[in-house]
């Protein structure tokens, strides 16, 4: 069984959504289907949620009737058998009826996330009724009735491979699953989500969960690319990266991947594809266990990052200093990226400021604080990195831009460089200029 996981710009139009039909044909054998929202449908959400904090109910019924309009449009677009035709329609006017419903609640995180799981809903079940149209066996599932992960950071696959068995072995036999992305059920078996891009996440957790021989990630981007494309000119895909490296790049900032998307597939070993919805027949990029090739691979770029200097004189040679620091962040369960640290000073780097203030009412009993805001991160990522020989290269970048952290040794397939946000261009620029353009470095296509 494969795992094929199709997002919301590969479902976001009629003419894409067809597409996604003929890349389901061309590939034999069963397969389970993860599909997002409609392209903008999300964002439509979230702003009915926005409006349930107003209680600007003349704002939602806009915004409902505008998403009725969308959907509905799609199906007759899709669908020319009159009794499917009725059959999707009365199903989206269902999740819609239902959706007017939880916005007349108060707000809450769990009507945040009935709201905008409505999504992928109603686009499963038109896709789903759009293959049924076109004589093309599947089985509609329900996420919520098998998705059950109570723990973001370490989902409980094997329950979620047994409740997924069990909804499945009274159906018709058939080779194809669909199902929704980015939703979940959590520890108070309330529905919750996988955070925003979390689709991915659902087809490596469901991947594992089935013990699938692959997961394929569809997208509009063929594969990951040596440097950010919308800011530096002639990046290229790479053909195969390793799951360490990947994760790398995904967790600093690469927007094809969701950042826990690699880990519940590295327990298996099960290898991922990313693939372009629109040119099917490149390559794209596999990532997998296996290492082809050493040193420098791709750079990428987080933003939205805090970094937080703590100044004291208590610190020289104080044991347990650290140790009290961690702890706070700890408290409030914010993770730290980049640290670096000296005899008088620890700097560290966040991209979670929801608990900021908090945090410093605590760290100012332990020294002078500096906090800097409007960072980014810059990731350069390869496998054994810090061994290859042109990598020193990427330090003559401190003659022409500043550098507030410097993040060396940590991994052997990472060195991370903190910037200003204002110079993250330049900087990913300079960096693709020094360490691609100016090597000899291989191609990987």
């Amino acid at each position: 069984m494969k795992v094929l996981k199709f997002g919301g710009t590969s479902v976001g139009s009629v003419e894409s959504i067809r597409n996604v039909k003929n890349i389901l044909a061309s590939r034999e054998g069963k397969k389970v289907l993860v599909l997002s929202a409609m392209a903008g449908v999300t964002n439509k959400l979230v702003e009915i949620t926005e409006n349930i904090k107003l209680e600007n109910y003349s704002a939602i019924n806009t915004i409902i009737t505008e998403l009725k309009q969308k959907h509905e449009t799609t199906i007759d677009a899709l669908i020319d058998k009159p009794g499917l035709n009725s059959y999707a329609k009365a199903f989206v006017n269902n999740v819609l009826e239902g959706l007017q419903e939880i916005s007349r609640n108060k707000y809450s995180e769990k009507v945040y996330a009935e709201v905008v799981t409505t999504g992928e809903t109603m686009l499963t079940y038109i896709f789903s009724t759009f293959l049924t149209n076109s004589g093309i066996q599947n089985n509609f599932l329900d996420a919520k009735d098998f998705m059950q992960v109570s723990n973001l950071e370490n989902p409980d696959t094997d329950l979620v491979g047994k409740l997924f068995q069990q909804n499945i072995e009274n159906l018709e036999s058939t080779d194809i699953y669909i199902t929704q992305g980015f939703v979940r059920i959590d520890v108070q078996n309330n529905i919750s989500t996988l955070k925003r891009g979390g689709s991915d996440y659902s087809a490596t957790i469901l991947a594992t969960a089935v013990q699938a021989e692959e997961v394929q990630i569809w997208t509009d981007i063929d594969g990951f690319h040596n440097n950010d494309p919308r800011y530096v000119e002639n990046t290229h895909a790479i053909a195969e990266l390793s799951f360490e490296e990947a994760a790398e790049l995904a967790y600093f900032g690469a927007k094809i991947l969701h950042p826990q998307t690699i880990s519940p597939v590295i327990k298996r070993q099960i290898p991922l594809f990313l693939k372009n919805t629109f040119t099917p027949d490149l390559p794209g990029t596999k990532i997998s266990a296996e290492i082809h090739s050493r040193g420098l691979k791709a750079i990428s770029a987080k933003d939205g990052i805090t970094a937080i200097k703590i100044k004291s004189n208590r610190m020289l040679m104080a044991h347990g200093f650290l140790k009290k620091i961690f702890e706070v962040f700890d408290k409030y369960e914010t993770a730290i990226d980049m640290i670096t640290t000296s005899e008088i000073a620890i700097s560290l780097t966040i991209d979670d400021d929801r608990n900021l203030n908090l945090i410093l009412e605590e760290l100012n009993a332990y020294g002078e604080i500096t906090v800097e805001k409007e960072h980014s991160i810059i990731c350069i990522v390869g496998e054994g990195l810090i061994e290859d020989k042109s990598t020193s290269r990427l330090f003559e970048l401190l003659n022409d831009i500043p550098v507030r952290m410097i993040s060396y040794g940590g991994s052997d397939n990472n060195i991370s460089l903190l910037v200003d946000t204002k110079n993250k261009i330049k900087t990913l620029q300079g960096l693709n200029h020094k360490l691609f353009e100016e090597q000899e470095v291989p191609q990987f296509v």
